[in-house]
């Protein structure tokens, strides 16, 4: 039992400095985490919006209005592309952020 000890140790604190020295893509790890969710977050909002404005558009050719209707599904279909845009763009920015401070903390150690 005393061996183990000893080799316990060494494995804990080994994995504890290779955990410590890789700040870096920790940090980059977890902008891309965030880049994603925000990404997804957007996806999901856009896409509820237009479905939102093709029920809209619906209800309105029911009703005789097909101008209206066309004029409902083209804003639906604006604002989710707009969100996806908004969604892509930053999911880039944080990956470009996070892979600076990735190549940063490798030029450290």
């Amino acid at each position: 039992m005393n061996c183990r000890v000893p080799l316990c140790l060494a494995v804990l604190l080994s994995a504890t400095s290779a955990f410590a020295a890789d700040r870096g893509d920790r940090i980059d790890r977890h902008l891309d985490a965030r880049g994603e969710r925000i990404d997804h977050q957007l996806d999901v909002r856009g896409d509820r919006i237009e479905r939102r404005f093709d029920r809209r558009a619906d209800r309105a050719a029911a009703h005789g209005h097909p101008r209206a209707a066309a004029r409902l599904d083209a804003r639906g279909e604006r604002i989710d592309r707009r969100l996806d845009r908004r969604g892509d763009h930053i999911e880039a920015r944080l990956d470009r952020r996070g892979d600076r401070i990735e190549r940063r903390w490798d030029r450290r150690s």
